[in-house]
C-alpha cells in the first residue's frame, strides 16, 4: 500500500472511513491496532514501542538511545538501551545499580570487568555473543576494528543511561585532598582530571587481546560474565529455530534469553511464562502478536525491526511471521531460567475427555492437539 491508497478503519459493516488528519505511514506499520482482529476484546495496555521513537544522545564517535518505563509504562522490569560505538570509541569506565545484560548486533567489542575478587576479565565478543554484568561491578566497553552496536537489557524498568555511576564524575566530586590521600600522591597531579563527565569518547583501537591481557597483573582466575552464544547452534524446529541461554549455559546470568528465527509462514506457539516478563527486540521482519489476559482481554500489535515488545509474566501470547522475510526476536526474561507453559503441551498431555468436554471439538480436532510441544510451528 502506499499514501495514496491508506488502509481504512473498516472491517464488514463496522468502522468507517478516517479521512485525516492521519499519519498514514504509521498506520500502515500497524494495520492491527487499526483494523482489531475480531477476537481482540477490552482494554490491555500498549505492549509495543519503536526504538525509533527513543531519544538519541550523539556523543563524541557514538549514541546510545534508551526504551524505559518513561517510554514504555507496562516494561516495569525491566529497560534496553540501544547503544553504538565507532573505532576505538570507550563507553567510559562506571558501574550501575542494575545488572546489565547484552547482546551484541553489529562488529567487535571489547569488554573489560574488575570484581570484588579483583578478578580481571577482558574479551573480544562478536555479533550473537551476551555478557551479564552485576549490579555494582565495574566495566568499560570499546568497539574495536568496525565499531559496534549492542543491545543491552537492565533488570529494572526504571534504569536510565542518564544515571550511571561514571569514574569521571566520581573523582570530580571528591576533593583533590582525598584524591591525594587515597592514592598516595601531591594533590597537584589531579589538577586535569575532567570536570564532568566522558560518557562515550573516542581512544585509539586496543592492542590485541593477547598483548593487552599479557599487560595486565595477575590475578584470580576470571568469572566468565561472557558467553560467546555465537558459537552455540540453536534448536531447530518445523518453522524456524530457536537459542536458548540461561543459567544453565551460562551460569553468571541472571537474565535469560532466547533468540528466536521464525520462517516466513510460522509462529512461536501459544503460551506463556509464569515466573518472568518478557521483553522483546525485533531485529528483522514482519511479526504479529495477541496477548491474553483474564478477564476476556486481548490485544494485537504488529512489530518490525527496531521494535520493542513487552510480555507481563503469566500473560498468552505467540509471535507470528507475517511478512515474507524470516522473523528475527531476542526475548529476555528476567529470570535465570527460560521456562514457558505451552498451550499445546498443557492440551496434549490433559486427559482427552477433559478437553473434549470444554471445548466440544471434534476427533480431527482431538488428534490435532494431541501434539506435544513445538516452540516454532510452520
Amino acid at each position: 500500500m502506499t499514501d495514496k491508497t491508506p488502509i481504512q478503519p473498516i472491517y464488514d459493516n463496522r468502522g468507517a472511513t478516517d479521512v485525516g488528519p492521519r499519519n498514514v505511514q504509521m498506520d500502515l506499520q500497524n494495520p492491527d491496532v487499526l483494523i482489531p482482529p475480531e477476537t481482540d476484546n477490552g482494554s490491555l495496555p500498549n505492549m509495543k514501542f519503536p526504538f525509533a521513537m527513543a531519544h538519541n544522545r550523539l556523543e563524541d564517535g557514538g549514541w546510545a538511545r534508551e526504551v524505559t518505563v518513561r517510554e514504555f509504562p507496562i516494561a516495569k522490569s525491566m529497560a534496553g538501551v540501544n547503544m553504538r560505538l565507532g573505532p576505538g570509541v570507550v563507553r567510559e569506565l562506571h558501574w550501575h545499580k542494575e545488572a546489565e545484560w547484552a547482546y551484541i548486533l553489529q562488529g567487535n567489542v571489547r569488554l573489560t570487568v574488575v570484581d570484588t575478587a579483583d578478578s580481571i576479565t577482558v574479551d573480544d565478543l562478536k555479533p550473537g555473543d551476551m555478557w551479564l554484568v552485576p549490579a555494582g561491578i565495574p566495566h568499560s566497553i570499546q568497539g574495536l576494528d568496525e565499531g559496534t552496536e549492542f543491545l543491552l537489557v537492565f533488570d529494572d524498568g526504571n534504569f536510565s543511561e542518564n544515571e550511571t555511576l561514571l569514574i569521571t564524575e566520581y573523582l570530580a566530586h571528591t576533593p583533590p585532598s582525598v584524591l591525594a590521600k587515597n592514592f598516595g600522591i601531591a594533590v597537584e597531579h589531579f589538577a586535569n582530571i575532567p570536570k564532568s563527565e566522558k560518557y562515550i569518547f573516542r581512544q585509539p583501537v586496543p592492542q590485541p587481546l593477547d598483548v593487552v591481557r599479557k599487560q595486565l597483573p595477575d590475578s584470580p582466575p576470571a568469572i566468565p560474565y561472557t558467553f560467546h552464544a555465537s558459537d552455540v547452534e540453536p534448536a531447530r524446529y518445523p518453522g524456524g529455530s530457536v537459542k536458548t541461554v540461561d543459567a544453565r549455559t551460562f551460569p553468571m546470568t541472571t537474565l535469560s534469553a532466547l533468540i528466536i528465527e521464525i520462517e516466513p509462514g510460522g509462529m512461536r506457539e501459544m503460551h506463556w511464562h509464569p515466573d518472568a516478563d518478557e521483553w522483546q527486540y525485533y531485529l528483522q521482519g514482519e511479526a504479529r502478536m495477541t496477548v491474553f489476559d483474564a478477564t476476556s482481554k486481548a490485544r494485537t500489535f504488529d512489530y518490525r525491526a527496531g521494535d520493542v515488545g513487552f510480555v507481563p509474566r503469566t500473560l498468552g501470547h505467540y509471535i507470528e511471521n507475517i511478512g515474507t522475510d524470516p522473523v528475527h526476536v531476542i526475548n529476555v526474561f528476567n529470570s535465570r531460567f527460560c521456562t514457558d507453559i505451552s498451550l499445546n503441551q498443557w492440551m496434549a498431555l490433559t486427559p482427552p475427555d477433559l478437553i473434549r468436554g470444554h471445548l466440544n471439538l471434534d476427533d480431527t480436532a482431538m488428534k490435532a492437539l494431541r501434539r506435544t510441544r513445538q516452540p516454532v510451528v510452520g
